[in-house]
């Protein structure tokens, strides 16, 4: 029932930092080499369950981004920072000195916990030295990407000194480093050398003064490897910082009013969908925000407009049947290529934590052009707080629909909806990464 994040100031930390459900930890730093956890373990996520077949499979709802690790602590799959986690829990704008594990070991070993399906854009694995015998050796660098157990994972824009298997579907998109592509087992790879458009998440800084500013990463084509400059800043009086009490109205003031909105971590009950209809406006939650629509309606609709940036939320249904949790235009306009709008780490999800009846007819439904999703994932929940999930409760028709032209996915996930899970009508679109499951108990 709470929304935690944790945000630090420049600085070196000799600290650990697990991350658990609904948290995020960040940096606050213009470099991810601004904010070093340099304790035994640094952040990390461990799995949730001893038994292999369980897991990191249920370890959703987290994220880490723009921070250094220089923690050696000693995971089993490699010396450096664990990340065992499944949908829902982006790695963003990270530098990592030794090696990345995206799975765990149980002791006794060599039983590796099962793990579902993760995201990194935007982030550093490698460079620090291996120690042997005392010493170092430039033979010896550390920065393998080890997903072992990851059934699929999409990596955007990174670099790697080398990637080390995968189970099903490992996809890399403008990534130094990544394997090359091939079909068939063993860990069949795709991999696309360029990012055709992408701009990275907006995030938060804080100078030396404590004044915070709110980085809006310019849109770039044609990319590879980590980009950790070229940000437009925007002073913290062009924001509004939002609190779970604050009403829709409250808040669609602030956005009419052509202001930016951060919202602090909390469980937003909307009974209005939130609306942005200002060009190059951002939508950005911290710890995971939650907005759940409780009348009926969108949770968040974007108008036709240029530019927008939502990013950091988790939609949430409620008891009335909602056309569609996220709105992106009205079906009338066709976007602009000289200023795309993005939406990153958007999770939706109609059934899951409630003890009582939720729906929606649509997850999301992207009507505009020139709309990028980068990580997405959209759930039809097939367990909820009180239990399974069967036969049509937490009803859910489509997870997602586009029908606008030009839009493009990286990283979409979408999970037990009743009837088709994507529908794609707009020309010219393209997805990189695509993970679907039917319901369990389809018949």
């Amino acid at each position: 029932s709470s929304r935690y994040a944790f945000l630090f100031k420049p600085g070196k930390y000799t600290i650990d930092v697990p991350v658990g459900f609904y948290t995020q930890v960040l940096g606050l730093g213009a470099s991810p080499e601004d904010v070093v956890f340099a304790g035994d373990k640094g952040v990390y996520c461990e799995e949730g369950d001893y038994d292999p077949s369980v897991g990191a499979l249920d370890n959703f709802w987290r994220s880490a981004e723009n921070f250094a690790v220089e923690s050696m602590h000693d995971w089993g799959t490699g010396k450096g920072m664990l990340w065992a986690v499944s949908q829902a829990s982006p790695l963003r704008r990270v530098k990592v000195a030794g090696d990345l594990s995206l799975y765990e070991y149980i002791s006794p070993y060599p039983n590796a916990g099962f793990a579902s399906g993760g995201f990194m854009a935007n982030s550093q694995v490698g460079g620090a030295l291996r120690t042997r015998g005392g010493g170092h050796t430039k033979s010896g660098l550390l920065g393998d990407v080890s997903p072992g157990s990851q059934q699929q994972w999409m990596t955007r824009n990174c670099a790697v000194s080398g990637w080390d298997g995968g189970v099903w579907n490992m996809v890399f998109v403008g990534t130094d480093g990544a394997p090359a592509a091939h079909c068939g087992p063993p860990s069949p790879m795709t991999t696309v050398a360029k990012t055709p458009v992408i701009a990275e998440k907006p995030f938060i800084t804080i100078d030396s003064g404590g004044k915070y500013t709110l980085r809006i990463p310019k849109a770039k084509s044609d990319s590879s490897g980590v980009d950790w400059s070229g940000d437009d800043s925007v002073p913290f009086d062009a924001v509004y910082v939002a609190s779970a009490n604050d009403t829709a109205a409250v808040i669609n003031a602030k956005l009419g009013a052509g202001l930016h909105v951060v919202l602090s971590p909390g469980i937003y009950k909307l009974d209005a969908p939130l609306q942005l209809a200002t060009n190059g406006q951002v939508l950005l939650g911290l710890g995971l925000a939650t907005l759940v629509a409780t009348n009926g309606t969108p949770a968040v609709v974007v108008g036709n407009v240029d530019g927008v940036r939502v990013g950091g939320v988790l939609l949430q249904a409620g008891s009335g049947n909602s056309p569609t949790l996220l709105q992106w235009g009205d079906g009338t306009y066709a976007g602009n290529s000289n200023s795309p709008s993005f939406f990153h780490d958007v999770f939706v999800r109609v059934g899951g934590p409630d003890s009582t009846p939720v729906q929606a007819s649509t997850m999301m439904l992207v009507q505009s052009g020139h709309v990028v999703g980068d990580n997405a994932w959209l759930w039809r929940a097939d367990h909820t707080a009180t239990g399974p999930v069967t036969g049509g409760a937490n009803p859910c028709a489509t997870g997602l629909k586009v029908s606008g032209d030009d839009v493009t996915m990286y990283g979409l996930a979408v999970e037990h909806t009743l009837q088709d899970l994507a529908v794609w009508t707009g020309e010219r679109g393209a997805v990189y990464f695509y993970q679907s499951e039917l319901p369990y108990d389809v018949d």
